[in-house]
Formats: C-alpha cells, sequence, structure tokens
C-alpha cells in the first residue's frame, strides 16, 4: 500500500513537472518577444523586477517560504533576460567573493560576472563600457561604510540602480583538519574584524592574522598552506576545495553587507523606492543643520547619514544620504531645490528600488 501511495504522489510531481517546464517556457517566449519589440534598448529594469518579486512574495501560499520563491522566480527572470542579451556584471574579485554573490543573488546565474582586481576597476571597466553594470559593497552592518565606494561615487557618471543586501556567514576554512597547528589566517580586513572573538576564543596564542585583498584570496592561500588558514564564505570553500572546520563564526550574528549596483541607467519609478544624495557644505558654523533641515522640513525621511573626507581641503567633508522616495517625489524635488541654495555641492547618485529578497 504504502508503494502505491508513493507512486501516486510521484507521478503527480512528474506531472506538475512537466506543466512547470512548459509554463517557464511560455513565459521565456514572452520574454524573447519583449526583447524583440525593444528592438536592442535597455534589458535590465530594475522597477519591473521588483515588482515582479515582491508581487511573488505577496502571492505565496506556501508551504515555501517567501523568500525561496523570490530566489527561484530570480533565477528564471535571469534566464529569460539571458535570451534578450546575457548581462556582465563586475565585481571586486577574485571569483568566490561576496561581491560575486551579491552579483549572483541580484542577477542571477544567467548572467556573466567578471572578477576586477579592485572596486576602482570594476567601476571603470563598467564605465569604459566593458560591462554592463558594477556590483560593490557599500556598507556593512557590524563595520560600517566601505569608503572607497562612496569616494568613487562621487566622481562616476554612473548612476545608482539597484541595492542587494547580503547576510554574510564567515567559515574557518583549511585544507586539512585541526586547530592547534595553525600558523596564520588570512581574510580581509573587515571579515578578521567581524570574527575578532572567536579568533580569540578558538585559536591558540601566536596565531599570525593577516589582511588580503579579499576573502577569495585568503582561500586560494590556504589552499596552497597546510599550516594556514582562512576565513570566507561557501563559494571560496567550494572554489578552493577547503574544509569547514566551524561554520558561522562571525561575532554578530545578524552580520549583513550592502551592495550598490551602478550602470548606465537611471531605473524608473518602483512603488518602494530609495534615493542617493551626495551633498557638501562650506565649512562654517551651523553648515551641517542646513544640509539635513530642507529634508526634514519637507518630509524626507533619512535612512542614512555618512560622512566622507572630501579630499579637496583640509578638514573639508562631503555627505552621503540615502532618502527614502523616487527623486520624482514632490516633497523630495523641494528638499532638493532647497538644498541647491544652502550647499556647495549635491548630487543625486540615483533612485532605485529597495531590496526585496
Amino acid at each position: 500500500m504504502s508503494d502505491d501511495l508513493l507512486k501516486q504522489h510521484r507521478d503527480a510531481i512528474d506531472a506538475i513537472d512537466q506543466q512547470v517546464l512548459q509554463l517557464i517556457n511560455q513565459r521565456a517566449e514572452h520574454a524573447r518577444t519583449i526583447g524583440e519589440i525593444k528592438g536592442g534598448g535597455v534589458v535590465y529594469r530594475p522597477e519591473r523586477e521588483a515588482q515582479v518579486l515582491t508581487r511573488i512574495k505577496e502571492l505565496n501560499p506556501g508551504p515555501l517560504s517567501g523568500e525561496t520563491c523570490a530566489r527561484l522566480f530570480r533565477e528564471i527572470m535571469s534566464a529569460c533576460l539571458a535570451l534578450e542579451r546575457p548581462l556582465t556584471i563586475a565585481f571586486l574579485g577574485p571569483e568566490g567573493t561576496f561581491s560575486q554573490a551579491a552579483a549572483i543573488k541580484h542577477f542571477g546565474h544567467a548572467a556573466a560576472t567578471l572578477a576586477c582586481s579592485s572596486i576602482d576597476d570594476a567601476f571603470r571597466v563598467v564605465e569604459a563600457r566593458g560591462a554592463d553594470y558594477v556590483v560593490a559593497p557599500v556598507e556593512n552592518s557590524t563595520e560600517g561604510a566601505v569608503g572607497r565606494t562612496l569616494d568613487l561615487m562621487v566622481t562616476t557618471p554612473l548612476q545608482v540602480c539597484g541595492e542587494v543586501v547580503l547576510r554574510i556567514h564567515h567559515h574557518f576554512l583549511r585544507a586539512t583538519t585541526g586547530l592547534s597547528d595553525v600558523k596564520r589566517v588570512y581574510s580581509h580586513a573587515q571579515s578578521l574584524a567581524q570574527c575578532h572573538e572567536w579568533l580569540n576564543k578558538n585559536l591558540p596564542e601566536g596565531v599570525e592574522r593577516i589582511s588580503v585583498a579579499s576573502n577569495a584570496e585568503a582561500a586560494r592561500l590556504a589552499s596552497l598552506d597546510a599550516s594556514s588558514a582562512a576565513i570566507a564564505g561557501d563559494s571560496a570553500a567550494e572554489k578552493f576545495g577547503l574544509v569547514k572546520l566551524a561554520e558561522n563564526i562571525e561575532d554578530e550574528p545578524n552580520n549583513t553587507t550592502r551592495f550598490l549596483v551602478l550602470g548606465y541607467q537611471n531605473a524608473a519609478r518602483s512603488g518602494k523606492d530609495k534615493t542617493s544624495l551626495v551633498i557638501s557644505a562650506p565649512n562654517r558654523p551651523g553648515a551641517l543643520h542646513a544640509l539635513v533641515e530642507p529634508l526634514a522640513r519637507n518630509g524626507v525621511s533619512m535612512t542614512k547619514f555618512e560622512s566622507r573626507p572630501s579630499r579637496t581641503g583640509l578638514w573639508e567633508y562631503v555627505f552621503f544620504a540615502d532618502v527614502d522616495g523616487f527623486v520624482e517625489d514632490a516633497h523630495l524635488q523641494t528638499a532638493l531645490k532647497e538644498l541647491q541654495d544652502v550647499a556647495a555641492f549635491v548630487k543625486v547618485l540615483g533612485s532605485y528600488p529597495q531590496a526585496v529578497i
């Protein structure tokens, strides 16, 4: 009886799989036709994708979670977009970094990812139209802002058109087993800081902690030396064939990094948007208040405010702000016009949909 019951369910799954396959390909045909209608125009529409993923999560009846369903549909959309034109996404390499994981999370596996040796190079290759978009880290919930990304956004002609929020899990990796004979640990400086307490508690005294350009580079170095270890993520562990001696060793359980997507494209309104700005003010008393007052008076909700040296003068700063809403919203337009009167410099970095998954 149990075998008959199992067969009924398996037969039902086979029939459903066939229906799902047919429907996915019907969707792909519509996507390909849309591409033909557009005639080689912009392929990636961040506002449309955000609307689709939000709708899927709202319609989802379970038992799969809304996040799981959104990830599945992200991959379907990625494959459909590739029928129009495969996208190339630049990221801080080498392969196996969290930046690559963020690029794949946002664009899906059908997009090509291009590893760059620095954040600067990732920006440059997109500015030269050698890639379509760059995915760059902008802030971590534990370690704060990524200064180099902020500095580059002041002068780049690229526009922010999306964001990715990635939960960061760090693992202690090695080519062999055991902790007692580890002599050195490689990782990115931020990852070493994010795992500081675990390292203090679990490693012998005298183990050297070496900062390198990326966690993927750390994994590569650890794979070449049995006395070394690395702190890195799943992708790097898999790529370099390392053993996970400990998982999720980050000190902060909700450790998250936010990435921005930039390209030669303005996103349209999605219905749930953010706008990023960079502002500077003359170095005089009350200058900071003058920058935030127009936003507050016009009902603009600010979710981030970060200062950076302007690099144009001693003790002069620029300020990065994220606000809720789309740049064309009336109250935000009014606030921006008032900012122009009091600020030395105002640049709208872009309006874009808030991260859905």
